[in-house]
C-alpha cells in the first residue's frame, strides 16, 4: 500500500513557475542583497569610523547615496555595477585595515548577486 502511495505522489506533475513568479523571486533576491550591502556599509560607517580615513568614509557615503537613491534614471543593476566599480578601487588602498577590506568584499559579493 505504501508503494502505491509513493507511485501516485511521484506521478503528480509539478506546477511550472511562471515568468511573473520568477521575476518576483528575482526582485526579492535583489532587494535582500541590496539591503545586506547597505547594512554592511552602514555598519562600517557607524562602528568602524575610527579605523577608516576621511577619503574612505566619504566614498562609503557616496556608495550609500548611490544604493539608497531612488533615482529612476538608472536601474538597480546599473547602480550595483557602479558601486562594485567604486568598491574595487577602494579595496586597493594599502592603508586600509584587512577586516574593513573583508567587509567591503562582502558588500561586493552581495552586489554581484543583483540581476535583472
Amino acid at each position: 500500500m505504501a508503494d502505491n502511495e509513493k507511485k501516485s505522489s511521484a506521478a503528480t506533475p509539478r506546477r511550472r513557475t511562471t515568468k511573473k513568479e520568477k521575476d518576483l523571486l528575482q526582485n526579492k533576491s535583489n532587494q535582500d542583497n541590496l539591503a545586506s550591502a547597505i547594512m554592511t556599509l552602514e555598519n562600517i560607517n557607524k562602528n568602524h569610523f575610527r579605523e577608516i580615513n576621511k577619503i574612505i568614509k566619504s566614498r562609503i557615503n557616496e556608495l550609500l547615496d548611490i544604493l539608497n537613491g531612488d533615482d529612476q534614471k538608472f536601474s538597480l543593476s546599473v547602480r550595483a555595477a557602479n558601486a562594485i566599480s567604486m568598491l574595487d578601487r577602494m579595496t586597493q588602498d594599502k592603508a586600509m585595515k584587512s577586516h574593513i577590506r573583508t567587509m567591503l568584499w562582502q558588500v561586493v559579493s552581495n552586489l554581484e548577486g543583483i540581476r535583472e
